[in-house]
């Protein structure tokens, strides 16, 4: 195992702090979870990135699940390269946004209509925005350990008990934004059908990622989304599926398509700008008929539908759309996962490794994982040492054990071997 010198991120690590806040422009970035300072990255290609410092990493994370194809992929590369040619940003419509939405919709039948904006963020926001406008209710509910996004009403922890309004999760969160957020344990089908009984005429929407990869990845147990559809619908509730994460992820159709459920709303993100900043909200005609300017409900921004996020779609999704991809992603996800459970099992480290599609986490815990209070059960020290054991390897993970790994198109079985082996290595030694 050769040591990595990492002065330079050091150094830049410094600097940054004095001029942004905790020296990260997103929270995660700073190593606070696993110690250490974080790698500042000099480019990326395929399925590694490379340090200011030199050093080579295959990579998990892929800017945190978008570059599915691989980094710098040619084909994404050489259009882009046309695109700025032509020009950054105009604030006016382009051809490029009809035909990156065409291929949205015809990936996910449940939208008729889809709205371009900037982040998974403008999405969620959006869509919760418009479920109240086509409801005229005001409440909302959101489940433990899935983010959407830092918008206020969003960030909201659960009260004292698991059918309790919401309290603000951040300094800087009216009281009055939390009161209408509702939280409840993912997969607790009892504690829904309980609070949608008692309050459904004052509930606008459901919002939910429906494999939760925000406290790594918490697959739904069987049921659990069926419950939910089958209550919104009854009392005419909007049930969101937020995809930011898990869409064209999971499977080319999300996890909608993966688990058979029809949502009334969907957010994208992350995949469908192949890189750049990009998100998008959609839904049933008579729903996103009131968007503005068709309809009462305000939603504008001057960069969304951008002509370089667009390209990179178009691209990616071109990509993604040709026979036996998803073999190829599944075969190569499925490879990682048997070798990361061998390799628990040999260095006799108990631990859980859940996957859906190009998507997965191991949890260093022996109980199964089906929630957030079963996920907050993994030894973080543990995955703190496994992390700095993998990094001195060679391999690049999330920095935190509440985050979720990505495969690529890009990975080889040489490098998920060498994943493989490195993790024996680190998890042995993270063991001592």
């Amino acid at each position: 195992m050769k040591n990595k010198n990492f002065n330079v991120s050091r150094r830049l690590f410094r600097q940054a702090k004095d001029l942004i806040p905790g020296g990260v422009n997103s929270p995660v970035r700073a190593f606070k979870a696993v110690g250490g300072n974080p790698l500042f990255i000099d480019k990326a290609k395929g399925c590694k990135i490379y340090d200011v410092d030199g050093n080579a990493y295959v990579d998990y994370v892929l800017s945190w699940g978008p570059m599915i194809l691989g980094h710098a992929h040619p084909r994404i590369v050489s259009a882009l390269k046309k695109a700025v040619m032509r020009g950054t940003s105009f604030g006016a419509p382009t051809a490029l946004e009809i035909e990156l939405a065409e291929l949205v919709l015809a990936a996910y039948p449940s939208m008729d209509r889809v709205r371009m904006v900037n982040s998974g963020t403008e999405a969620t926001m959006s869509a919760i925005r418009v479920a109240r406008g086509y409801t005229g209710r005001d409440k909302i509910i959101k489940f433990e350990g899935c983010y959407h996004g830092h918008a206020d009403g969003l960030l909201v922890k659960a009260g004292s008990g698991a059918m309790t309004f919401g309290l603000p999760d951040s300094p800087g969160v009216p009281k009055s934004y939390a009161r209408n957020t509702i939280t409840l344990p993912f997969n607790d089908i009892l504690s829904l059908k309980k609070v949608i009984d008692g309050e459904w005429r004052s509930i606008a929407c459901i919002i939910v990622e429906p494999v939760v990869g925000n406290i790594g990845c918490v697959l739904p147990r069987p049921g659990f989304l069926e419950a939910l559809r089958k209550l919104t619908k009854k009392h005419g509730i909007v049930l969101i599926f937020d995809e930011v994460m898990t869409g064209f992820r999971v499977s080319f159709g999300g996890a909608q398509a993966r688990y058979g459920i029809t949502p009334d709303m969907t957010c994208l993100g992350k995949v469908i700008g192949g890189g750049l900043p990009v998100g998008a909200y959609g839904g049933r005609k008579d729903i996103m008929s009131l968007v503005s300017p068709e309809g009462p409900v305000y939603q504008a921004g001057t960069l969304s539908g951008n002509p370089l996020a667009m390209t990179a779609g178009i691209e990616t999704l071109r990509e993604l759309s040709r026979p036996g991809i998803y073999r190829k992603l599944e075969r190569n996800s499925a490879r990682l996962e048997k070798g990361l459970i061998d390799a628990a099992r040999r260095a006799g480290v108990a631990a859980k490794f859940y996957r859906a599609g190009s998507m997965f986490c191991t949890y260093f815990t022996d109980q199964e994982v089906f929630d957030y209070a079963s996920a907050k059960t993994a030894d973080t020290k543990r995955f703190a040492r496994f992390f700095a054991g993998m990094l001195r390897r060679g391999v690049n993970l999330a920095p935190s054990q509440f985050e979720a790994g990505f495969m690529s198109l890009a990975h080889t079985d040489k490098e998920i071997d060498s994943t493989i082996k490195a993790a024996y290595e680190a998890l042995k030694e993270s063991a001592k």
